[in-house]
């Protein structure tokens, strides 16, 4: 038998040549781009999520950031009082305790300090006039508006009064309470 040679044999195909890259159109580019920076940016939200999540912050409450300007118009004793712009009771003696914060300032650890200046019951109460369930009525507005924004832990107006070092968050609450207690016909 005559032998043959596996090398004369071999009529393995031979491979074709690739085909050149076809250009990608401009839609093609875009989405190819959009996928790798959305990859991207998922990556980096990662890293920053990993970089930073020791770092303990409070949010910050744009209503004690950006401030308008305050009444600044001293009070005169024997001057006119401010006018009710509340046709309601609960409502005016909020808006009146309100300028009385203001006006007369704001104290913390007491109804009234050394200076004059009232806590927020404390201006209620000055502003009541002596009418206990009219201030009854504005302290609950008050408790249900700070409840509103801060949650229901707020155990009372003194200890959200107390819990704050500045006079900003206390007395923006005053006013958002008269808000309130005019929108609830109060």
């Amino acid at each position: 038998m005559p032998q043959t040679s596996s090398a004369t044999d071999q009529t393995a195909p031979t491979p074709a040549a690739p085909a050149p890259p076809t250009a990608l159109s401009l839609e093609e580019r875009l989405t190819l781009i959009t996928t790798a920076m959305a990859a991207r940016l998922d990556e980096a939200a990662v890293a920053y999520e990993v970089n930073t999540a020791h770092i303990l912050i409070e949010p910050v409450d744009l209503a004690d950031v950006v401030t308008g300007l305050l009444d600044t118009v001293p009070v005169v004793i024997g001057t006119d009082p401010l006018p009710d712009l509340y046709p309601t009771p609960v409502a005016a003696l909020l808006q009146r305790a309100h300028h009385q914060l203001l006006t007369g300032g704001w104290c913390k650890d007491a109804l009234v300090d050394e200076d004059g200046a009232r806590c927020m019951l404390g201006a209620i109460r000055i502003q009541a006039r002596g009418d206990s369930g009219l201030e009854a009525d504005a302290a609950a507005v008050l408790l249900d508006a700070i409840r509103r924004e801060f949650g229901e832990h707020v155990d009372s107006v003194p200890s959200f009064n107390d819990a704050h070092g500045s006079a900003r968050t206390p007395i923006r609450m005053v006013d958002q309470a008269a808000h309130l207690a005019h929108a609830r016909g109060l």
